[in-house]
């Protein structure tokens, strides 16, 4: 039933939309993912998202622990329509959850013994941790890492914007992990559930399409 329900929709795609669907979807990974803690600024949160979606990241962790709810509806629909949100109440909950998942966290800041950025290990799977504005990450993080990683800077300035900072080590390691034996491609179950998402989440009128789907049942 779920199969015809998906070729059912796919017809209302263009046949570049489909073309591009599947595409994009063999480019898509979770071997990496991104988690955010407390970020203020509304706006970048939306480019994280944005950075997320160019280099291939399925899913954002957003920690909204001492700010409270402040994502906007349209924001996380935004980012629902190519890649997948989850937040969360407090970051031991976040990591808790990525950690039985199966990743490291690797805590990003520009202080202490921390990695470069050059010489990490691309082959564990593992969530970037990126902290609020101001203050970075909070010591919780810190302390409970599994590694600290750095982007190599060489002027005055020691700290980037969150979103340039996601970018240089997305880019970075995406990049060495394409060019890796890991096997990081999303699998064909995975592959179908998201394409199944998208094609929902592209087509006007969903909700009318999908009642008269139903009727014809």
């Amino acid at each position: 039933m779920e199969k015809q329900l998906f070729e059912y929709l796919q017809s209302y795609l263009t046949d570049h939309r489909r073309d591009l669907f599947n595409k994009v979807i063999t480019l898509r990974t979770r071997h990496f993912t991104v988690a955010t803690e407390d970020v203020y600024h509304l706006h970048n949160t939306s480019a994280v998202i944005r950075t997320c979606d160019v280099f291939g990241i399925q899913d954002l962790h957003v920690v909204e622990e001492q700010l409270g709810k402040r994502i906007e509806k349209e924001i996380a629909m935004g980012a629902q329509k190519w890649v997948d949100l989850f937040r969360y109440d407090t970051i031991t909950d976040c990591m808790d959850t990525l950690r039985n998942n199966g990743y490291q966290i690797i805590a990003t800041t520009p202080h202490g013994d921390s990695q470069l950025l050059h010489d990490f290990d691309v082959s564990k799977k593992s969530a970037f941790f990126f902290g609020k504005e101001s203050d970075g990450l909070s010591d919780t993080v810190l302390n409970a890492a599994d590694g600290l990683l750095k982007i190599p800077m060489h002027g005055f300035t020691e700290s980037l914007n969150i979103s340039v900072s996601v970018a240089i080590i997305l880019q970075t390691v995406v990049t060495n992990l394409k060019q890796s034996n890991v096997n990081w491609r999303l699998s064909e179950k995975e592959q179908y559930e998201i394409l199944l998402q998208w094609t929902k989440n592209t087509i006007k009128s969903i909700d009318e399409i999908m009642e008269r789907y139903n009727e014809k049942l």
